[in-house]
């Protein structure tokens, strides 16, 4: 009988030029800075902002972003280990005793989502000095984008996959490090890919098509409702991220992607009660 079952057996790695390894998972996160930047001036550009703006926006998403996701990582998965090692927090890549490289360093997306809400806050009272709301409405449409790049860049690496399964489309991941790679397996990694991209294209709908860009808030919560409702999902299709949470009803990932839907449903409530933007400006007469 013919297998549909796809043998993913793609290297991480696209070459490797004097002992420096180029990766699918580094060019891919690049990808997404750049296409997001790209989005970004676009919605800069058409509503007249300063350009100056938009370089320190993304310079303040990137900080965020890594250090968000880095801490993330050490405090929600593995806090007793990191409380006794705090220096390697800091760490992007893992060596052994003998300082031998064996891997990156773990990324935590809603740490992400943290570090980057917190950086946006200081970015709005500092550099744009407009409402918070107003400014995550338009940063959370190219970071849509950039988690289906991030999440393609899970499947290059064989990391973050499903459980097994007998769907035809079901991955046999060849390069990961599971006890059986010939087990065919819910591409998770795709899933969410698929379930960003879409989300990306409905904020850009949103954005463009539509005036809810005027209620501060209302793209923001419609981005928490869709990028965290699809994690939470697909989290029932994952394997364990760490050996203690087998055995758990929901998973971390499930658990805090509880309070960010929460606050997406909360903030398409709130956002009606919030002055439009163009009410704001005519209130206080400045742009």
């Amino acid at each position: 009988m013919l297998s549909l079952f796809i043998n993913w057996d793609i290297s991480p790695e696209i070459f490797n030029l004097g002992g420096i390894s180029i990766r699918y998972y580094g060019l891919l996160f690049a990808v997404a800075f750049i296409l997001g930047y790209k989005v970004e001036e676009k919605m800069f550009k058409s509503e007249g902002l300063p350009m100056a703006w938009l370089d320190k926006l993304w310079l303040y998403v990137a900080i965020a972003t890594i250090v968000g996701a880095r801490l993330g990582h050490c405090i929600f998965y593995d806090w007793a280990y990191y409380s006794q090692h705090p220096l390697e927090m800091i760490l992007p890549v893992r060596f052994s005793p003998e300082f031998k490289f064996t891997g990156y360093q773990g990324l935590a997306s809603h740490g992400a989502a943290i570090g980057i809400i917190a950086g946006l806050w200081y970015y709005s009272r500092k550099v744009s000095k407009k409402s918070i709301f107003w400014i995550l409405d338009r940063a959370v449409i190219p970071i849509a984008l950039a988690g289906f790049f991030i999440r393609t860049g899970n499947l290059m690496n064989s990391e973050i996959v499903g459980l097994p399964t007998n769907m035809p489309w079901g991955f046999r991941f060849m390069n990961s490090d599971l006890p059986n790679p010939e087990l065919p397996r819910h591409p998770a990694q795709l899933y969410e890919a698929i379930c960003y991209l879409f989300s990306f294209f409905v904020l850009m709908y949103l954005y463009w098509r539509t005036n809810v860009k005027k209620k501060m808030g209302f793209i923001f919560g419609a981005f928490l409702i869709l990028i965290f409702s699809a994690r939470f999902i697909i989290e029932f299709v994952k394997e364990v991220q760490e050996p203690w949470e087998a055995g758990m009803a929901l998973n971390m990932g499930q658990i805090l992607s509880i309070p960010f839907i929460l606050a997406g449903i909360f903030m398409l409530w709130y956002s009606k009660k919030l002055p439009d933007e163009g009410e704001k400006k005519g209130k206080k007469g400045k742009g």
